[in-house]
């Protein structure tokens, strides 16, 4: 008996893990919560088309080296890509999601979760050209089962997504504000 009950927590341990790395995407539809990704907005100091590039380059040009461990194109095409997104989450765990990415130049970028630690996340860039700066905007949401406790689940996802959003558009707006020479 104390033998089966290790190795169920011992399984349930490894399908938590699996989860929280996005190993397994448990989308079980029902229960379904869906809440809020966003809004974050940025005044950037460079012209639009230039925040678009800085955004599309690594997706559907060569991605650099130096994002590899945070990117890799699975597929690309011409305005869509599949693309693996790689996020450290600290304790040796690293989280993985992929993603489809469609670039409607100049003013959209949009991102559609295939596999994660959640069964929903839809993401927007919008790019606004204003006097020659760009007014850059996310918002999505991010979407769970299982009530309450997806919703807790959720809650945590959230957390880091946004955290991890804010920090790259930080990045897009200093390499944006950078090639515009500001």
């Amino acid at each position: 008996m104390r033998t089966r009950m290790v190795a169920a927590i011992a399984g349930l341990a490894g399908l938590c893990v699996q989860m929280v790395r996005g190993g397994l995407t448990l989308d079980l539809g029902i229960g379904r919560r869906v809440r809020p990704l966003g809004p974050q907005r940025v005044r950037m100091v460079a012209p639009r088309e230039v925040v678009f590039d800085v955004i599309a380059e690594p997706y559907l040009r060569t991605t650099p080296r130096a994002l590899a461990d945070k990117l890799e194109v699975l597929e690309r095409g011409s305005d869509l890509v599949l693309a693996a997104h790689f996020t450290a989450l600290g304790w040796g765990l690293t989280t993985t999601t992929v993603e489809t990415v469609r670039f409607e130049r100049p003013e959209r970028i949009a991102f559609r979760l295939v596999r994660g630690p959640v069964p929903h996340v839809l993401e927007t860039f919008e790019l606004r050209d204003v006097d020659g700066a760009t007014d850059f905007e996310y918002r999505g949401e991010l979407g769970t089962d299982l009530w309450a406790l997806g919703q807790w689940w959720g809650a945590r996802v959230a957390r880091v997504w946004e955290e991890t959003v804010a920090a790259s558009i930080e990045a897009i707006r200093a390499e944006a504000e950078r090639r515009a020479g500001s």
